[in-house]
């Protein structure tokens, strides 16, 4: 079986970067799905604007990692990077083909520009140029499970950090991407097992370089650039 994009994402991460680690926590942020001209079909949408979210099937392209040099098992953040577990009980990146599944929001699409139809979404975990493989629509009576256990997930929750934005960076990022930036980092963009608190980081989004340190659980961002 051959596979080969039908769109490509846009999103405000250049890199990896920062980026969620699951889909739909951060709502602020906005993405958009840009079809191959192939595919570039508004008949091929028919009947989508009835639907409130997408399934996304798409590369996590941005791994140096490829099949052959797999390992059956990872270190997932939510546990510190400090306990093995199986790639298959995980979603992390590092797997077989590399593929990636990611629930999005529909805010609107774009029947008029030359891109037409365009998908901009929201909630995406998706670095910007992602290959998009697939799309399909988000379906309630099958696909949610409210009662369903999630493992090692029910048992340990993200330490959300205070997000602390001298004012006078404030003015240095563009006003729209504020809120979708604040709750970016309020995730701890950090690999889990740094805990430095004099390691300053750096995150390209939305076209600005932020500089941050953590310390114990606030984040003060040091620059913008």
């Amino acid at each position: 079986m051959n596979i080969e994009p039908i769109a490509y994402f846009h999103s405000e991460f250049p890199a990896k970067f920062g980026i969620p680690r699951q889909s739909g926590i951060i709502d602020e942020l906005c993405g958009s799905i840009v079809f191959e001209p192939r595919y570039r079909n508004a008949e091929a949408l028919r009947g989508i604007e009835g639907f409130d979210y997408l399934w996304l099937i798409w590369e996590f392209s941005g791994n140096s990692s490829h099949g052959n040099s797999w390992h059956p098992t990872v270190r997932p953040p939510l546990l510190g990077g400090n306990k093995a577990m199986g790639v298959f009980a995980t979603r992390s990146p590092f797997r077989p083909n590399r593929l990636g599944l990611s629930s999005v929001r529909i805010d609107h699409i774009d029947y008029t520009s030359p891109l037409s139809p365009v998908i901009y979404v929201r909630g995406a975990d998706i670095m910007d140029g992602t290959p998009i493989y697939d799309i399909k629509p988000y379906v309630a009576y099958a696909d949610a499970h409210p009662d369903a256990r999630s493992g090692f997930v029910d048992t340990n929750t993200w330490q959300m950090l205070s997000v602390d934005i001298p004012e006078h960076l404030t003015g240095r990022i563009p006003e729209p991407l504020l809120p979708a930036l604040t709750k970016v980092l309020s995730l701890d963009p950090r690999p889990q097992y740094h805990d430095d608190d004099s390691k300053e980081y750096g995150m390209a989004f939305g076209g600005i370089d932020v500089r941050f340190k953590v310390c114990g659980t606030t984040l003060e961002v040091v620059d913008i650039r």
